[in-house]
């Protein structure tokens, strides 16, 4: 598979919204927040202006006017090109098809969730959880207000529903995680420095056993 000269996700923001009607980066900005596209896409001005200047650089848009409101300075309309349009297909079937390597930070310190001890592990993750429980609720509320209401097509905020279930099952896990750690069923091993380096060890009711 070739690799895409374009590969921020941001740019498929932007394609999105250009297959709709033209657009200046400011206008693209505030459409995105409006549909609460925040929470899968990084905006800010510098990485917008950046993206939309490399899909220009490509091909994959072109401006089209150059438009002034009231007082505020000239600001440049895109479009998306034939290229751009034959792109943003082949690179939205392709993400959806095939699943790519991700190392995600939260992966990477659950597997040195050890290095904590029980007591700090169980904390940190039981923060962990509140968090999640104050996002799954917020989203909740916003799926209610938009697509619950009628108010967007819930094919608009697809991703938003994805990224629900996804925070439902890693608060599921964390709970779960949090109680064998607290019941004592999660075997927590004791390290111990020799002069070979360091070493681990079961507590004594575990020696001799299997699994």
């Amino acid at each position: 598979m070739a690799r895409r000269k374009i590969s921020n996700t941001l740019a498929l923001a932007v394609l999105g919204l250009l297959r709709e009607q033209p657009m200046h980066p400011y206008e693209m900005a505030s459409t995105l927040r409006e549909r609460h596209k925040d929470g899968s896409f990084k905006i800010n001005s510098g990485s917008l202006y950046d993206t939309v200047e490399a899909l220009v650089r490509h091909g994959w848009i072109e401006p089209v006017e150059t438009a002034r409101e009231g007082r505020r300075p000239e600001r440049t309309v895109y479009a998306t090109t034939e290229l751009g349009q034959s792109e943003f297909v082949d690179w939205i079937d392709e993400l959806l098809r095939t699943p790519v390597a991700e190392y995600p930070k939260f992966m990477a310190a659950v597997s040195y969730l050890g290095a904590l001890g029980p007591d700090r592990a169980a904390e940190a993750l039981a923060e962990r959880a509140g968090h999640l429980v104050e996002r799954i609720e917020e989203t909740g509320a916003v799926l209610a207000d938009t697509v619950g209401s009628g108010k967007v097509p819930r094919l608009f905020m697809i991703e938003v529903e994805c990224a629900l279930h996804a925070w439902e099952a890693e608060l599921a896990w964390t709970r779960r995680t949090i109680d064998e750690i607290r019941d004592g069923s999660l075997f927590w091993p004791t390290f111990e420095r020799t002069a070979e380096g360091w070493t681990w060890s079961a507590p004594a009711d575990r020696k001799g056993t299997a699994g």
